[in-house]
């Protein structure tokens, strides 16, 4: 893979993952998935900077896709040192909700007690990462290609491209 690609996809992966780790911030993916389409936009806006031609829509498609995977990835890295600084205030809220709330069933306080602890927690927040990351990453990177797009000619052998051949 060339850098032409893979710098762009580093970039919006970059993106993703540190916005969507932060405890307050990373909020904003509840409001579809805002930072990975934004990351997967941000990754076609930095490849168009850097391509004479107009970038189509499979090539944006696979920028915010590559985009979307490293930032899925990325965003559970960093958000594993952020949970172990961050779950005593966590837990002392939980523990408050459900002590002031005498309402609540004894299912859903067990289940609490329980929850995103240990190592299979981080597997499935790293499948559920990756997965809707290449997801809406390529939702980003092909709606980045209707925003971003030039009046550059397409590459060579393009469709919509005429080669005019010298005369001989």
């Amino acid at each position: 893979m060339d850098s032409g690609r893979l710098q762009p996809a580093l970039f919006g992966g970059l993106l993703i993952g540190v916005l969507s780790a932060l405890p307050l911030v990373g909020a904003g993916n509840c409001c579809c998935c805002m930072w990975v389409i934004a990351g997967g936009m941000l990754a076609v806006y930095l490849r168009q900077q850097n391509s004479p031609f107009a970038v189509t829509s499979a090539e944006g498609a696979f920028v915010g896709f590559l985009a979307g995977l490293i930032g899925g990835v990325l965003g559970v890295l960093l958000s594993i040192p952020i949970d172990l600084m961050m779950g005593p205030f966590q837990r002392r809220f939980v523990e408050w909700v459900l002590s002031t709330n005498p309402d609540i069933p004894s299912e859903i306080r067990d289940m609490s007690a329980r929850a995103g602890t240990g190592p299979a927690a981080v597997a499935f927040k790293l499948l559920f990462g990756i997965v809707t990351g290449a997801m809406f990453g390529m939702l980003g990177g092909l709606l980045g290609v209707a925003l971003f797009k030039t009046n550059a000619p397409p590459a060579p052998g393009m469709p919509g491209r005429v080669d005019v051949l010298p005369p001989e």
